[in-house]
Formats: structure tokens, C-alpha cells, sequence
């Protein structure tokens, strides 16, 4: 492909260099963020050659140009751009600083718990290994291996206070090693167990605190995510401070001293105690949402998980997953993601086997698949977004399948895989999973494929003509109106029949047809022109209006798009001719055949008015 057209074409239709606050590139994408929005042309973007989706989140604009491409396109950007790349980080808080405070704070959140994922799920995987074995095998519950393994396996959730608080410190700008002191402080071994609060014989032991305000149980933080985040937040913005204000002499002791001191005692005193009950609170409201009888709360949850996708929240649930983990150990959010997933892609997949565009198919086949492994955004931004209906069919699969993860109260030992990987972390029988997969797919592809209908194929219902027999070596009208000979057309390029042999018309109306049952070859930019093959090879071009390029697009619509198939006599562009001679255009649309040296003779068979569909040129070998 032409790297430096597609990078161009994405400028002009962004709003052009002076709209763009910040631009890097992923291994699959542009990540740009604009100024102004609503100078950018989203459905322009999508018809940009190489680019196969295009969706805002967590306040990027994102362009999908796919592996081993997307670094050649935006080097090419950044030079017409005139502007210096930026990394993937500056993108980030770039976007960031134009969120509103509820939507940064689901975005830190993601920052926090997304690092740690390869940690729960090694572990998870460990955990459902093991199971699985020990049930093949009963004797290895009592060997030494089990005991060494089951140690591994369960290690990060003992541990998981430390993790968040190192990756929270790294998120929050803070010293990391600090940030693990407090979580270790969270969740030290001289304060009670919290997973043995329960079974605890005697008094909890307790401490006064503030002076003798109050006494507060000392009791550790297992079991929580969310305080130790809020703790590491306090010690990072108090540690910036003191970093300021103390001299640097002294700095590397009090700095420290004083950041762990406060923190620490306020932790234990305050910020544990109240946002431990808060996250007590939002994981009750949770399981209780899930646990509604005959599964609603689940189909609900199932229906809803998608849309925040496009709303850029779902970073939340891993922090909600990581809570229900570390509180019970099993993850019953998790089967629900994998419904609303699949859902998806199985909603991509009828799409792609059904649609006759070959871009748009080539682009939705791969991305179900990718959903059906857990990563949807390709088939949620690049397909299902796109054309509405499969989205729509994809929630409502999602809560079907949702609704069997009700019923069966299946749960996974981890957070971070769904789809069919999700098959190694599941605490219940693999046939319930199975099932909630099934139902969410089967429903998503029955709903996608009634409800789909290509866009071309819909709007050509009305105006498509009566079906005739076409004859691979002719070329019918495309336009009502009256025929003359190249010669007579007032360009040089055409008269001199340059780009190859045909007619000019003078149109009577603006409607463009197709002049042959084939495919859609070149669709200009600018809509002015298009170009067809039909199966025997013959290739045509057909110009509508001399120098109308000048218009860039103005006054002319496309129904089709590149690679569609089309039959003799479907519309193709619709064009304003009366705004065409308003504006001094000659609207005379030549017919070219642009492979016109494959045949021995390129004949005119049509004179004067003509119909759409009538034969007007009629090729040689």
C-alpha cells in the first residue's frame, strides 16, 4: 500500500497538523489525541486505504492499521504532520488530562491492576492445574509435590497488598519500595489474619488510636484491594511533597522516614478502616447483583459489559475481579465477561461469512476470532460499532450466556483471561463453561446474521433496476442520457483517449449505475469517479464531469464501496448534476475501457439517448 497517501488522507480527515495534541503508535494502531473532535471524519477514516477500524477510547482517537504497517504509516504521519512522535505514555496522559475526574480515576485504576494480571494468572493457572490433577489423581493431594506447588500457586493472593501497592506506587509516581512497605505494614504478621477473623478464638486484639479517640482492631488488610490503593496514592503525593520542601541534605532520611510514619498510621487508622468498609460494600451490592435468583443479575451484567467497553470503563472490573479473588478466592465476574466476549465475536463472525465485502470481510473474520480468545476491541470498534446491529446482537448473546453463569454459579481461580482460555482457570466443571459459551454465541450469531444486511445491498433496494442478461463483452449505460462519441468530450486526456477507448454521455439525471455484473475496482476519494472489472476481465472507468476532482467530494455520494460485487444496473454514486452546471462543470461522464489494448476493437454500439442498462460498448478479442 501507499504508506505516505494513507498517512495524508488520515491527516486531512483529522482536522489536519493544528488538531493534534499528541500522536504514537501501538504494534497495531495510531493512538492520537485530537483538540477538536468534531473536525474529524470518522466514516472518512474507515474508507482510508489499509485501515481497519477506527474507535475513541479513553479519550484517543485510534486508527487500526494492523501489524508491520502502522509504524510505516505513522512515520509518514509525523513527517506530514510536522510534528515530533510522542510515546505511548505522553498519548496517555495527554488523553487523560481531557477526561473528566470519574473517567481518570477508572483509567488509574486499569493502570494499577493491568501489570499485575501475569502474577494472578500464573498463580490462577497453578491453582486450576493442580485441582485438576489431584482429582485425576487423588494420592497427589497428600504428596510433597502438592504441598511445594499448592505454595506456589496460592502466593500472590497472600501476597497481594505488596503487588498492588508497587504497582500503584509506579502508577502514582511514588517509590516503589516504599509502596511495598506499606502494603507489608497492610498486611504484617503481628496484626490478626483477616481470612481467620472468623475461626479467631478469643478477643481481637485492639489498639487506641488518635490520642485515645478511639480503638481500632488489628486486623490485616487480606482480602482487600482497593485501601491499599487509596494508602499508596496518600504516600506518593505526601512523598512528592517532602521532596520539595526538605532540604536536600537531609532529604534522603526524613523524606522517607516521615512519608512511611504518617502513611502508615493514617493507613491503619483511617484510610483502611473507611474504604475497606466502602469495598466491603461495593463487592456485597456485586455479589448480590450476581446472585439474583434465576440469573437476571448476571444477564444484566452480561448486557452491560460491553457498552462500557466503548465507554472506556471497563478497567473497573479488574479491580472488582482482584477483590473477589483475594475476599473468596473465586472470580464469578469472570464467566460473564467471557459470555459478553464471545458474544461479540460470534456477532463478527455472522458479519463476516454473510457480508459481500471483501474489506469489510477480511477485517471481521480475524477480529472474531480474536474476541472468541479474549481480546474483543477489534470486533467491538473495527466491526460491531460500525454497522450497529451485530453490537446490538452481540449484548444481547452476552446476556444470555450471562444468564447461564447466573444459574450455574461457575467461578474462575483468576482475573485477566476469558474466552477459550478461560477453560484453564475455571473452579467448576468445564461443561458449564461450555455451555455459557455456547448460548452466548449461538444466540449473538442467530441475531447478527437476521439483523445484518450490507449497506449497499439496502440501499439499492429502490433503485436498482430490472435484473437483465448481460453479455462479458459489452458495457451498458450507466447513466441515463445521451450518448456521444470520446472525440467530442472537452478534455485532452479523454479525446485523446490517454486512459483508453469508450463514449462520452451527456447525463440526464445523477444517477450512476453499474454498467456490468462485477466488482467494485477503485472508488475515488473525492467520489467523482469509480472504476469495475466483470469476470471476464474487462476493466472501466467511469468519470463523472469534467475537472469535477476540483469539487473534492462535494455534491457526490457513494453506495458501494471498494471489492463490493455488483450487478448490471445497481446505483453506484448519486450525484448533484444541477449543482455540477451551477458551478460552470461540464457534466458530460466519460465511459472509459482502461484495459482497451487487450482487445483488437473497442466499438461504440449506441447513438443518440439511451437508457441505463442498454448495451453502448461492446469489446473485441
Amino acid at each position: 500500500m501507499d504508506y505516505k497517501k494513507a498517512a495524508l488522507e488520515v491527516l486531512e480527515n483529522i482536522g489536519g497538523s493544528d488538531n493534534i495534541v499528541s500522536a504514537a503508535h501501538c504494534a497495531t494502531r495510531l493512538r492520537l489525541v485530537i483538540a477538536d473532535n468534531a473536525k474529524c471524519s470518522k466514516e472518512a477514516l474507515e474508507n482510508v486505504d489499509g485501515v481497519k477500524g477506527v474507535f475513541e477510547a479513553s479519550g484517543q482517537l485510534q486508527i487500526i492499521f494492523g501489524t508491520g504497517i502502522v509504524n510505516k504509516v505513522y512515520e509518514e504521519f509525523i513527517s506530514a504532520a510536522g510534528i515530533t512522535g510522542a510515546t505511548k505514555e505522553d498519548v496517555k496522559q495527554a488523553a487523560a488530562s481531557k477526561q473528566n475526574v470519574f473517567l481518570r480515576a477508572i483509567k488509574t485504576l486499569g493502570d494499577v491492576f493491568v501489570p499485575i494480571i501475569p502474577a494472578i494468572v500464573a498463580s490462577g493457572l497453578l491453582m486450576g492445574l493442580l485441582e485438576g490433577l489431584s482429582k485425576v489423581f487423588p494420592a497427589m493431594a497428600e504428596s510433597g509435590t502438592y504441598t511445594i506447588i499448592h505454595l506456589f500457586s496460592n502466593a500472590s493472593f497472600v501476597f497481594l497488598p505488596i503487588l498492588i501497592a508497587v504497582s500503584a506506587a509506579k502508577v502514582f509516581g511514588g517509590n516503589q519500595f516504599l509502596g511495598a512497605v506499606i502494603g507489608m505494614i497492610m498486611i504484617h504478621p503481628d496484626l490478626v489474619n483477616a481470612w481467620s477473623v472468623a475461626g479467631y478464638e478469643g478477643t481481637i486484639p485492639s489498639a487506641t488510636a488518635w490520642f485515645g479517640l478511639y480503638d481500632i482492631n488489628l486486623v490485616g488488610y487480606q482480602g482487600h484491594v482497593i485501601p491499599v490503593v487509596i494508602a499508596v496514592w496518600f504516600m506518593s503525593m505526601l512523598e512528592k511533597k517532602l521532596h520539595k520542601i526538605v532540604p536536600e541534605i537531609i532529604d534522603l532520611f526524613v523524606t522517607p522516614l516521615v512519608t512511611v510514619l504518617v502513611t502508615g498510621y493514617l493507613t491503619l487508622t483511617i484510610i483502611g478502616p473507611i474504604f475497606s468498609t466502602l469495598e466491603n460494600g461495593v463487592l456485597s451490592g456485586v455479589e448480590h447483583l450476581i446472585n439474583v435468583p434465576y440469573g437476571i443479575g448476571a444477564m444484566l451484567c452480561g448486557a452491560v459489559y460491553a457498552p462500557t467497553v466503548v465507554a472506556g470503563v471497563h478497567h473497573m472490573y479488574n479491580a472488582l475481579e482482584a477483590g473477589l479473588l483475594s475476599a473468596h478466592g473465586v472470580n464469578t465476574w469472570m464467566p460473564i465477561a467471557t459470555a459478553a466476549n464471545v458474544a461479540q465475536g460470534a456477532a463478527a463472525l455472522a458479519l463476516a461469512l454473510k457480508t459481500k465485502n471483501q474489506k469489510t470481510k477480511s477485517l471481521a473474520l480475524p477480529a472474531s476470532l480474536s474476541a472468541f480468545l479474549g481480546i474483543t476491541e477489534p470486533a467491538i470498534f473495527g466491526v460491531n460499532i460500525r454497522y450497529v446491529k451485530p453490537f446490538i446482537a452481540g449484548c444481547i448473546g452476552g446476556a444470555c450466556g450471562a444468564l447461564v453463569a447466573g444459574i450455574t454459579g461457575i467461578g474462575a481461580s483468576a482475573y485477566g483471561i476469558t474466552g477459550l482460555f478461560g477453560f484453564l482457570i475455571t473452579t467448576d466443571n468445564t461443561l458449564s463453561y461450555l455451555l455459557i459459551m455456547v448460548v452466548a454465541v449461538a444466540v449473538a450469531f442467530t441475531i447478527s446474521w437476521i439483523l445484518y444486511k450490507d449497506e449497499a445491498t439496502e440501499t439499492n433496494k429502490k433503485e436498482k433496476v430490472n435484473k437483465i442478461d448481460t453479455d462479458l463483452d459489452k458495457v451498458y449505460a450507466p447513466v441515463k442520457g445521451e450518448v456521444v462519441s470520446l472525440e467530442n468530450v472537452n478534455d485532452e486526456t479523454f479525446a485523446g483517449e490517454v486512459l483508453g477507448k469508450g463514449i462520452g454521455i451527456i447525463p440526464a439525471e445523477g444517477k450512476i449505475y453499474a454498467p456490468f455484473d462485477g466488482e467494485i475496482s477503485t472508488l475515488f476519494d473525492t467520489k467523482h469517479a469509480i472504476g469495475l472489472s466483470n469476470d471476464d476481465g474487462l476493466e472501466v472507468l467511469i468519470h463523472v464531469g469534467i475537472n469535477t476532482v476540483e469539487l473534492e467530494g462535494k455534491g457526490f455520494k457513494a453506495h458501494v464501496s471498494e471489492g463490493d460485487r455488483v450487478s448490471c444496473g445497481q446505483l453506484l454514486l448519486t450525484v448533484d448534476i444541477e449543482a455540477l452546471k451551477a458551478a460552470g462543470y461540464d457534466t458530460t461522464t466519460p465511459v472509459i475501457v482502461t484495459n482497451s489494448d487487450d482487445y483488437s476493437g473497442v466499438e461504440k454500439i449506441k447513438t443518440g439517448n439511451t437508457n441505463v442498462s442498454e448495451a453502448v460498448i461492446k469489446v473485441s478479442k
